[in-house]
C-alpha cells in the first residue's frame, strides 16, 4: 500500500496508549511499523521501556495491518483483541530510551470467524531483539442488510 496516512488512520488507540509512531509498509499479509522509544510515558522506566511492552507493540502493528485492510474497503479501523502469545522471546530486558524500533508482523492465518495468528519480530537497528507468535480476534464485520 502506498500513500500511507498517519498511524491514527489505522488503529483505534489514542493518547498515551497509541504506542506506534508510523506505519511504513503494509501489504496483504505483512506490515511494518516504527516505535520511537519514549524518555517518559506510561511504560517508560529508567533506561528505557521494559521488553514485555514489545508484545503490545506487536499487537498494535497487527491492528495497523487490519486498519489498512479496512481503509482499503472504505471503513474505519475496528476493535480487535489480543488473545495471547506463544514463544515470546527477547534478548534484552528493556528497549533503550530514544531508540527507534522496527516492528514487523506477518499474517500466518486469519479465518472467516476473525481468529488469526501472526509471526512477529522487533528489530533494533539490524538486530532482531524480540519475537513471538501472536493470536488475535477481530469480530467479523456484520454484513449490511440488503433491501
Amino acid at each position: 500500500m502506498t500513500d500511507l496516512q498517519p498511524i491514527e488512520a489505522y488503529v483505534p488507540h489514542r493518547g498515551t496508549m497509541l504506542l506506534l509512531h508510523r506505519l511504513i509498509a503494509v501489504d496483504e499479509d505483512h506490515a511494518v511499523a516504527e516505535v520511537e522509544v519514549p524518555l517518559d510515558g506510561p511504560f517508560a522506566r529508567a533506561g528505557g521501556t521494559p521488553a514485555w511492552v514489545g508484545l503490545e507493540f506487536m499487537a498494535q502493528t497487527i491492528a495497523a495491518w487490519s486498519g489498512a485492510r479496512e481503509a482499503r474497503a472504505g471503513r474505519p479501523p475496528c476493535l480487535g483483541y489480543l488473545l495471547g502469545s506463544r514463544r515470546y522471546a527477547t534478548t534484552r530486558p528493556a528497549y533503550p530510551a530514544g531508540s527507534t524500533l522496527r516492528v514487523e508482523v506477518r499474517c500466518e492465518f486469519l479465518d472467516d470467524k476473525g481468529f488469526g495468528q501472526f509471526d512477529c519480530r522487533i528489530l533494533l537497528g539490524d538486530e532482531s531483539v524480540s519475537t513471538a507468535l501472536v493470536s488475535v480476534f477481530e469480530p467479523p464485520v456484520a454484513a449490511e442488510p440488503q433491501p
